[in-house]
């Protein structure tokens, strides 16, 4: 008899990393995707023996998804009930300090790698449904756009919408479509610098502005609930929240916050 199996990008490491640990805890198998090999391989080892795999993956690469899902369904038993859009990268400082090169970089991890792993998903989870979820990692930054976040924002902005396009497309399949729309987690990412021409940490800029940073363990568990209920998409973390409220219900303050209060992030 098959696994259950989730097949998670950005498997290296940070939520990645957590998420696998989860849903591994509950008995699934768990495919691992990352261009990092040896932080697959850390995770792999955290993992009972015999439940992952590990599959080398550039998200921006559309036949290398194709190559991939089919390796993790072999090592599986033939069958994918979850793919998880969670690798990306962040960017930050305000948009005309960026580099072209920064800018389609993010462009083409965070949104391109989540449509071509939309693309490449779609039979497996056909084939499994009901019951199966494309799970895709949004942001906070998806909620309102904030300075110091225009290139990142607009990539997490296209995978909210892309996640309730296909909650609609895909309704008639039997398949879920769910975000997770985190604020400020601690993972490796936060360790980065905002962009190239910066050189103050995520981290740091993070703390200075007395934002929490919420335990990765947190955006696990939401996954396991956004794959398990019926929430299109799940904040996780106090600022997520709060954005959200301000956004809904009090528009002119935060835009007044916005323009006025925040120092961009990198500058």
């Amino acid at each position: 008899m098959s696994h259950r199996t989730i097949f998670i990008t950005g498997g290296a490491s940070g939520i990645g990393r957590a998420v696998a640990q989860r849903f591994a805890r509950e008995g699934w198998f768990i495919g691992l995707a990352d261009i990092d090999e040896a932080g697959m391989r850390a995770t792999a080892a955290l993992l009972p023996a015999g439940a992952s795999s590990v599959h080398r993956l550039d998200v921006r690469d559309r036949a290398a998804w194709d190559a991939a899902l089919a390796d993790c369904a072999a090592a599986a038993g033939g069958r994918i009930d979850v793919v998880f859009n969670n690798a990306g990268i962040p960017l930050g400082g305000n948009l005309i300090d960026n580099t072209p090169a920064e800018i389609e970089r993010c462009l083409d991890i965070n949104l391109k790698g989540v449509l071509f792993g939309a693309q490449a998903a779609y039979p497996w989870l056909k084939a499994s449904a009901p019951g199966s979820c494309l799970l895709n990692t949004a942001s906070a930054a998806g909620i309102y756009g904030m300075p110091g976040t225009s290139v990142y924002a607009t990539t997490k902005f296209g995978v909210r919408a892309l996640t309730e396009a296909l909650d609609g497309e895909w309704f008639d399949d039997g398949i879920k479509v769910a975000s997770l729309m985190p604020a400020f987690i601690d993972t490796p990412l936060l360790d980065h610098t905002a962009n190239q021409g910066s050189n103050e940490g995520i981290r740091e800029r993070v703390s200075e502005a007395g934002l929490e940073i919420t335990p990765v363990s947190a955006v696990a568990d939401a996954a396991w609930n956004a794959v398990h209920g019926d929430a299109l998409h799940t904040r996780v973390g106090k600022t997520a929240d709060r954005l959200a409220f301000a956004s809904r219900w009090l528009p002119g303050r935060l835009r007044k916050q916005a323009r006025t209060a925040l120092k961009p992030l990198g500058e």
